[in-house]
């Protein structure tokens, strides 16, 4: 079973776009920021500074907004075994009533820091991540 990360974010003036709510942008950005913030958490030292992840794809569901002022919280959690270089993470963002008004499924690439190349995720390093 996954490890679940969470974290809260509150919409600035600048994450605001021209319809009043959090730019979309800003929903990836937070995205990011969410599986950035688990790998430093959560991985191993030696993995910290032996790979790195690049995210090759976002499929982002919107249900719901939020205006200037108010706060989401997102959870985190890797879905499943790695396939190959790749590994699939999920976030779910609720706002203050719990309702997940933005909800992704990301898939990331892990390259080699040394090579900057893509290698195969190897179980132990997602271990940190699932109970």
């Amino acid at each position: 079973m996954a490890i679940t990360f969470t974290r809260a974010f509150t919409a600035r003036a600048e994450h605001i776009d021209e319809l009043g709510h959090v730019n979309n942008a800003v929903w990836v950005q937070w995205i990011q920021d969410m599986a950035t913030a688990h790998w430093d958490a959560v991985a191993r030292p030696d993995d910290r500074a032996a790979f790195f992840w690049v995210v090759t794809r976002h499929e982002i569901d919107y249900r719901g907004n939020i205006d200037e002022g108010e706060c989401v919280t997102g959870a985190t959690w890797i879905e499943g075994p790695a396939r190959g270089a790749t590994s699939l993470r999920r976030v779910d963002f609720r706002d203050a009533a719990g309702k997940v008004i933005v909800s992704a499924a990301t898939t990331w690439a892990m390259l080699d820091r040394a090579s900057g190349r893509l290698v195969r995720v190897r179980p132990e390093v997602l271990a940190p991540f699932v109970s």
